[in-house]
């Protein structure tokens, strides 16, 4: 499409020269406008990508898939968990007992979610294992009463390795005395950072058997068991029709019903910011239509000239669109290679801000995590690229259209 004398020419309008500095200061400024578009747009998406990533791999990693469970406790929840384990799509299996109540410990008081875990089946579906600071999942023993807890609640109720905590149900115990709460002594044996508030403050884990003692069932009864899926986004249809093959006994939970919300907005975040962006990109693209304008205006002789030589309306339109086709592929260039760089550290740089301003941009107790995640993925550079260039080149029609259509006579009538 584009012959050499033309592309020659079209790259020659884009250099400085002494009688053009300003229209060439016009072509630098769409060049940095485009670039800048580019960046901004390669950085969020990627810090909207690291929200998504950590949000299915660390939050959604700690929370179950599904659950099925029954009002009464489930006796034999090996010959269930083999049933269940019979569908292709469930991975793993393993048993639970959850309650809420009260931590407390020298006045100091922490509302907790208390998961009772079998230390040994636990790893297969959830992935705190990863993220303990002191102790281990292992470490809690049947009959210990030994409770794990994030570092946010460790550090709300000033506990450590070894320290004793009071476990406060909401129950009650009635007596001749009268009615006491049913509490329950433990010892902290491991803490963990997941680096999501709600549950590095709010939830707590201890062996299953412990547990049940505290609810005064069997040791092999158990509230349900915890089911994880090859495919997460499965986890809703497969675990409702499990549960309904099991009986009306029966009843499941999945993970949409406590993050699904959040995880929706974010995917949602995602395409409204990539679409805004995009309208930014476009803004900076079609600066590229002002200046060529002001180039075809100030080369009308030069355009003349050419035609007098024997050029056709096609090679005029030609030689500005390379000109604009050389601003959108300077630009987007440049703003990708920098939009790349920018959004692999941006993590690191925003930590160093707040560790030099002592603020936290990110609080735990508002967020679902308290750093900045980032990751950037090829797919995204790649269409954010292609928009730009097609926006950029689209921008160049009208300018070289209206440059084609100069009248030699016309033009040299001033000169």
């Amino acid at each position: 499409m584009f012959r050499p004398l033309s592309v020659y020419i079209g790259a020659r309008y884009t250099r400085a020269r002494r009688r053009g500095l300003f229209v060439s200061f016009i072509s630098f400024t769409s060049m940095i406008g485009l670039a800048l578009g580019v960046l901004v747009m390669i950085v969020v998406l990627s810090v909207m990508n690291g929200f998504d990533h950590e949000m299915r791999t660390r939050v959604l990693g700690m929370v179950p898939h599904a659950t099925i469970e029954s009002p009464q406790p489930i006796g034999d929840w090996q010959a269930l968990g083999q049933r269940l384990m019979a569908h292709p799509q469930v991975s793993a299996v393993a048993p639970f007992i959850q309650m809420q109540g009260l931590l407390t410990h020298r006045g100091e008081v922490s509302k907790i979610l208390v998961n009772a875990v079998d230390p040994e089946r636990e790893p297969d579906v959830s992935i705190i294992g990863e993220f303990f600071r002191e102790g281990s999942l292992q470490s809690l023993e049947p009959g210990d009463f030994g409770i794990v807890i994030g570092d946010k609640a460790a550090q709300t109720l000033g506990v450590g390795v070894g320290d004793k905590v009071t476990f406060v149900a909401p129950e009650v115990t009635v007596t001749p005395a009268g009615v006491f709460p049913r509490m329950k002594r433990f010892t902290v044996r491991g803490i963990f950072h997941v680096g999501a508030g709600e549950i590095d403050g709010y939830v707590a884990m201890t062996h299953i058997a412990d547990m049940a003692r505290l609810h005064r069932w069997q040791p092999d009864q158990v509230q349900g068991l915890r089911l994880r899926f090859d495919d997460l986004f499965q986890a809703p249809s497969i675990a409702w029709s499990l549960a309904g093959q099991l009986g009306d006994d029966f009843y499941s939970r999945d993970w949409t019903r406590t993050h699904g919300n959040l995880y929706q907005a974010i995917r949602m975040e995602k395409a409204m910011i990539g679409l805004l962006l995009l309208l930014i990109v476009a803004v900076a693209a079609f600066n590229i239509v002002s200046t060529l304008v002001m180039v075809v205006t100030d080369k009308r002789g030069d355009i003349a000239i050419l035609r007098t030589l024997g050029a056709t309306p096609r090679q005029i339109m030609a030689t500005f669109m390379v000109q604009g086709t050389v601003i959108g592929v300077v630009g987007t260039l440049v703003g990708a290679s920098l939009g790349i760089f920018a959004a692999l550290n941006v993590s690191g740089w925003i930590a160093a801000l707040e560790r030099l301003i002592g603020h936290k941009f990110l609080s735990a107790d508002v967020y679902f995590i308290d750093y900045l995640p980032s990751r950037v993925m090829t797919a995204d550079v790649v269409q954010v690229c292609v928009a730009a260039l097609l926006l950029s080149f689209l921008a160049t029609l009208y300018p070289a259209w209206r440059a084609a259509r100069t009248q030699p006579a016309e033009a040299l009538r001033y000169e």
